[in-house]
């Protein structure tokens, strides 16, 4: 499963900088104290040449469910183009490819600046001033878009951009921009709240006949 995922302007500087505050706090407001979320997704990963030639192709793409439970348990199902399992407690993940009866078992510390992003993103963008340069970028009536940069830089990912949804502060979409000139681009759906998960829901065990692979 590949995993990671127009500028508007008309504003001042200084209107800028006040709403980020806002917003921001806003955002946090509104996934800080959930027990846990499911949202339905949709994914697209874009080369540099498509990202050149806009609209006129579609990227690889691919749609399911994820599901969080704070601080760092996550679960990417996978519905097309074909069912597949990501699952990680915050200290392994594990990629599961039922088609091809494999599971690839990664230690998080080999993700762990991407999975830590997703972690603070479905918290409200925990501590994203720490490690990021934010920056709102666009506003209209449709939704604000903010600019995450690295701070310090990362080797692979140049910016993150997030759509938020005005007034409700729902994250509507996260694009990661690589240094490539491509970008793997998530569209979230409506959020639901998931008050309790099953106990195992965010472990794996592979079943007899599935091959692991240590990445």
């Amino acid at each position: 499963m590949a995993f990671f995922l127009v500028l508007f302007a008309g504003f001042s500087p200084c209107l800028a900088e006040q709403d980020l505050s806002q917003i921001l706090g806003g955002i946090k407001k509104k996934y800080a104290g959930l027990p846990g979320l499911a949202v339905p997704y949709e994914r697209e990963i874009v080369t540099r040449s498509m990202a050149i030639l806009g609209d006129q192709v579609k990227g690889d793409r691919a749609t399911g469910r994820i599901f969080f439970k704070p601080p760092h348990n996550l679960k990417v199902q996978q519905e097309t183009p074909a069912p597949e399992d990501l699952v990680t407690d915050g200290d392994l993940l594990w990629w599961y490819i039922p088609e091809k009866k494999q599971a690839h078992r990664i230690p998080s510390s080999k993700l762990g600046r991407e999975l830590r992003l997703l972690s603070d993103i479905f918290q409200g963008l925990r501590g994203v001033e720490e490690s990021f340069v934010v920056v709102l970028v666009g506003e209209d009536e449709k939704g604000l878009t903010l600019e995450l940069t690295p701070n310090p830089p990362w080797p692979d990912i140049r910016h993150i951009n997030i759509w938020v949804r005005p007034k409700e502060y729902t994250i509507q979409r996260v694009e990661v921009h690589n240094v490539m000139g491509g970008l793997t681009r998530f569209n979230l759906g409506e959020l639901t709240e998931q008050k309790k998960f099953k106990p195992d829901f965010f472990t794996f065990v592979p079943a007899p006949g599935v091959r692991v692979i240590e990445d």
